[in-house]
């Protein structure tokens, strides 16, 4: 003798969706689906949530030439913007071609870093008519992945020299 076995929730509502489209042969009823007794269902498992993943830092905000940065103090900047934070190294990048300037760049910034200085100064010129090309492209060299870390602060050293940008570097803890 075959055993039956109690319909879940899941087989009668089944049931009931496919048996509403049927239409029983005449003179007879539609057949109704057995009830099952009421098992009362298992606790539900208990789900731990995994440990977020550790966040990174945000990245720092990007280095804008003659804007105060967050984190340094008024005195700093004031010395920083008028030129009385003295440079402890010079790169200067006049009649360089971009390419060649911008390797030229990076390799006294690492350089910079490497030896612990805090102030560096970039000669890039004022450039003709709106602005030479090196003056446009040393704000994307300094926000660059690998370095912008390492910029604290940039400012022109006075007002009329736009030419030349004093950069102040973070300092390398140990």
């Amino acid at each position: 003798m075959r055993r039956s076995r109690p319909l879940s929730e899941q087989d009668r509502s089944l049931w009931a969706a496919f048996a509403r489209h049927i239409k029983p042969l005449p003179g007879r009823a539609m057949p109704v689906a057995p009830l099952a007794p009421t098992i009362t269902p298992p606790p539900a498992p208990v789900v731990v949530a995994a440990p977020m993943p550790p966040s990174r830092p945000a990245p720092p905000a990007p280095v804008a030439i003659g804007a105060q940065p967050a984190g340094l103090d008024a005195r700093r900047w004031k010395e920083l913007r008028r030129g009385r934070l003295r440079p402890e190294r010079t790169l200067d990048l006049h009649g360089r071609f971009a390419q060649e300037a911008h390797g030229a760049f990076h390799a006294f910034m690492a350089g910079a870093m490497a030896d612990g200085l805090r102030c560096v100064c970039i000669i890039t010129g004022k450039g003709s008519g709106e602005g030479g090309v090196l003056r446009r492209e040393l704000p994307h060299w300094l926000n660059g992945p690998g370095l912008r870390g390492h910029v604290l602060a940039v400012a022109h050293p006075h007002r009329a020299n736009t030419g030349s940008v004093h950069i102040l570097l973070r300092r390398v803890r140990v």
